[in-house]
C-alpha cells in the first residue's frame, strides 16, 4: 500500500456525528453558511441562490408581485426626461475628408544600354556562369532549386536543363543586373523540371495469423509473448472476444496491440475490462485508433483499479471526444495505480492534464526507488 493511501486511511473510522454534537451554535451556522451552493456568476438566478444571506431582518411581508410592478410603471412615468449637456445644433465639425491621390504606377523595364565590356562579357558568358551570376544576384527563378543550390555550393552546374527558358518565354530578354534588360543570348530550349525522387513503398500489410495466435493465447503457449494485431481491418467483433476472453487466463503474454482492429464498446466493456481485472502477466496494452466511445472507455479505466501489473496503456485517437468525466477518471486512476508509468493520451482539459503528468511522474519515481532498494 502506497503512503497516499495510509495517509487517506486515517480518515476512514472518523465519528461525523460526534464532531457535529461538540459544534456549538455559532460554528453549526457557520457549517451551513459553507456548505450552501452558490452560483455567483449565473446572471438569470434570483439574488438570494446568488450570494449568502447576509442579513437577520426578518421579512416585512408576503411579494405582491402585481403592486410591485404597477409601482415601478409609475415611477417611470413620473420621472422626468434628462436634458441634454450640449443641444444638437446639426453643425458638423471637424475636416472633411479627402480621398489621397492615387499612387503612382511604377514604369516597366528600362531599357539601358550597358557598357560595351560588360555586354560582351555577359553574350560570352557560358550556361554555369551564368547560373552562378543568377546565384549570386538571387535570382533563384530562373534555374532550378538543384542548380541555385549547386552553384552557391560547389560552384559547378552538372545539370544545365532548361536554365534560359524562363528567358525563352520572356521573348528572349534575360535579365541583368538590378533588374534592367540586355543584350539577348541565344536561348536554350526546354524546360525546368523538378527533381524526381524515389518513390516509397508502402507499410506491408500484419502478416499476423489471427486464428493460430488465438489458438497459441488459450494454450498458453510460453514462446508468445508480443500479440500484434494493429491495423488488420477485418479481424470479427467475435473473434476480438475470444482473443481478449483467452487473455484473461494465459501467463505468457506480456505485450497486447490492438490498434486500428475496429475495436468497440461491446469489445472494451465486457471483454477488455475483465482481462484487465483478471490478468497478472500482462503489461503493456495499446488500443488506439479505435471506435471505443466514452462508456466503453471508462469501464476500462474503472477495470484497472483491480490491476497491478500493467505499466503501459494507450488509448488515444478514438472515433469521438471521450469527455471530461472519463478524462478526470483517467486522472484519479493514475494516482490510485502506482504501477502504470507510461499512458498514452492526449488530455483536452488542463485539470486532468497536469494531474496525469504529475501522477506518471510519481509513478515513474517509485519505481525507480523499489528497483534501487
Amino acid at each position: 500500500m502506497t503512503s497516499y493511501r495510509q495517509e487517506l486511511e486515517k480518515y476512514r473510522d472518523i465519528d461525523e456525528d460526534k464532531i457535529l454534537q461538540e459544534l456549538s451554535a455559532e460554528e453549526l451556522e457557520q457549517l451551513d453558511l459553507e456548505l450552501l451552493e452558490m452560483d455567483p456568476e449565473n446572471v438569470l438566478l434570483p439574488a438570494g441562490l446568488r450570494q449568502r444571506d447576509q442579513t437577520h431582518k426578518s421579512p416585512t411581508g408576503p411579494l405582491d408581485r402585481a403592486a410591485l410592478l404597477q409601482h415601478l410603471e409609475k415611477q417611470a412615468l413620473e420621472a422626468g426626461e434628462r436634458d441634454d449637456l450640449v443641444p444638437f445644433t446639426g453643425e458638423k465639425k471637424g475636416k472633411p475628408f479627402v480621398p489621397k491621390k492615387p499612387a503612382r504606377e511604377l514604369p516597366h523595364e528600362e531599357h539601358v544600354t550597358l557598357e560595351p565590356e560588360l555586354e560582351e562579357a555577359l553574350a560570352n558568358a557560358t550556361d554555369a556562369e551564368m547560373c552562378d551570376i543568377a546565384a549570386i544576384l538571387g535570382m533563384y527563378t530562373l534555374m532550378s532549386n538543384k542548380q541555385y543550390y549547386d552553384a552557391l555550393c560547389s560552384g559547378t552546374i552538372s545539370n544545365t536543363e532548361g536554365i534560359n527558358s524562363e528567358w525563352h518565354r520572356a521573348g528572349g530578354v534575360a535579365l541583368g543586373t538590378r533588374g534592367h534588360s540586355r543584350t539577348p543570348r541565344a536561348p536554350c530550349p526546354g524546360v525546368v523540371k523538378p527533381d524526381k525522387y524515389k518513390p516509397v513503398p508502402d507499410e506491408p500489410p500484419n502478416p499476423t495469423n489471427v486464428e493460430e495466435t488465438l489458438r497459441q493465447i488459450r494454450a498458453n503457449d510460453g514462446a508468445l509473448q508480443d500479440v500484434n494485431l494493429n491495423n488488420i481491418k477485418d479481424i470479427p467483433i467475435s473473434t476480438l472476444k475470444d482473443i481478449c476472453e483467452a487473455m484473461k487466463t494465459n501467463t505468457h503474454v506480456k505485450r497486447l496491440s490492438l490498434v486500428a482492429t475496429r475495436s468497440n464498446d461491446p469489445v472494451a466493456n465486457v471483454t477488455v475490462a475483465e482481462m484487465l481485472a483478471e490478468n497478472k502477466t500482462l503489461e503493456s496494452l495499446n488500443i488506439e485508433s479505435n471506435f471505443i466511445t466514452s462508456a466503453g472507455m471508462l469501464s476500462i479505466i474503472k477495470a484497472m483499479y483491480n490491476n497491478s501489473t500493467l505499466s503501459e496503456l494507450k488509448v488515444d485517437n478514438q472515433c469521438q471526444r471521450l469527455g471530461d468525466t472519463v478524462e478526470m477518471e483517467m486522472a484519479t486512476m493514475l494516482e490510485q495505480c502506482p504501477s502504470v508509468t507510461r499512458f498514452g493520451y492526449h488530455f483536452t482539459q488542463q485539470g486532468p492534464r497536469a494531474r496525469a503528468s504529475s501522477a506518471i511522474t510519481r509513478n515513474n519515481e517509485l519505481r525507480e526507488c523499489s528497483h534501487l532498494e
